[in-house]
């Protein structure tokens, strides 16, 4: 198994889920905007780790999961062309 490396480092759970290192365009404003969303599923997924209450757990795993649609809507919306 393979780890992708991000600056010399594994890459976290918020940049393997946002698929920080696919960015076939070089685009940096794609860039720019997977992480911030990588950074906000760290948040969650720090949360998620942390509690024991299932409920807590069950939460943090929504938001993942639609931050990472919210995700893919933005860069789409970063990269279309008309």
């Amino acid at each position: 198994m393979t780890t992708e490396v991000q600056n010399g480092r594994p890459q976290t759970f918020g940049e393997k889920a946002v698929g920080l290192s696919f960015n076939p365009s070089n685009d940096d404003l794609v860039t720019q905007i997977k992480k911030r969303f990588a950074d906000e599923i760290d948040e969650m997924n720090a949360l998620r780790l942390r509690t024991e209450d299932p409920e807590v757990k069950r939460l943090a795993s929504i938001a993942i999961t639609e931050t990472q649609g919210a995700q893919m809507w933005a860069v789409k919306a970063a990269t279309w062309k008309s």
